[in-house]
């Protein structure tokens, strides 16, 4: 499906007659297991996607599906929980939907999460890993189609999707907190299985450091449309092939249950510094 920019404008408007003046300026996608941050923001409004025109919803596990505004650290806040895949059925536009929506709600800069697999042999599950760049080289872009230049360029420039100056704040804040952050390159994998240790072999020629299946999308679009980005990803799990033992759902939310106060901690202590 193509969406047209009445569309974006209709579900923006659909939320703002719910959230009323309030007008959010970082938004947050968080990845598997990670949605309790939007538990903690004050004042919340919670809109679930279902309410909102054109929103897909969200099925993975782990994802409760709904946007959740209102102030985090100081900060006003539009806070994704749960975010949509191409693995459930839809498009890649459908994916990035919501980050057009949030731009029009007034987001200038975009936190992105996630967990996935670990393909750095010099790492471990558990590590936290600051996203440089992006491997993306499997089907269509989200921006395929007819461009729509009120949100951006038709080619737009790709070598800075992830905001130099933010990856620096996040090498101060965790060198403030203590955390150790790992950095590297996130390829994306549309799933929904998880990649073969041939693939993981592949990747890792590529030149990634993990593997998943989200992300990617939503940073394309953001960039599109002028928002500054900072990624995340929780390495849940040693990529496949790595250890002999199969894969599971299970492990990657245990293991992000695991991680909730480090990853808390950094997220928030970026956050704080953003404004």
């Amino acid at each position: 499906m193509q969406y047209t920019f009445e569309q974006y404008q209709q579900s923006a408007d659909a939320i703002r007659a719910k959230i009323g003046s309030f007008q959010p300026k970082v938004a947050m996608i968080l990845g598997s297991g990670l949605g309790y941050m939007g538990d903690v923001v004050e004042n919340a409004v919670a809109v679930p996607y279902g309410e909102i025109p054109y929103f897909k919803v969200s099925t993975a596990p782990g994802h409760k599906g709904q946007l959740v505004f209102g102030i985090l650290e100081g900060q006003p806040v539009a806070v994704m929980q749960g975010r949509m895949h191409h693995y459930e059925g839809y498009s890649y536009e459908e994916v990035a939907y919501a980050v057009r929506v949030l731009r029009l709600l007034g987001c200038d800069t975009l936190i992105v999460t996630n967990a996935a697999g670990c393909v750095n042999m010099d790492w471990k599950a558990g590590d936290l890993m600051l996203i440089t760049d992006h491997i993306k080289i499997f089907m269509e872009s989200p921006l395929r189609g007819e461009n729509l230049p009120q949100f951006g360029v038709r080619f737009p420039d790709a070598s800075h999707l992830y905001t130099p100056a933010l990856r620096d704040l996040a090498r101060k804040a965790a060198g403030e907190l203590g955390i150790e952050l790992k950095e590297g390159v996130y390829m994306y994998f549309p799933g929904p299985q998880y990649e073969t240790p041939a693939e993981v072999r592949f990747a890792r020629i590529a030149g990634a450091d993990a593997v998943g299946m989200s992300t990617a999308p939503e940073v394309i679009t953001a960039g599109h449309c002028g928002m500054q980005v900072l990624g995340f990803t929780l390495l849940s799990n040693m990529a496949a092939g790595i250890l002999d033992q199969p894969l599971s759902e299970e492990e990657v939310l245990e293991a992000a249950a695991a991680c909730r106060d480090k990853f808390s901690r950094l997220v928030l202590a970026c956050l704080k510094q953003i404004g």
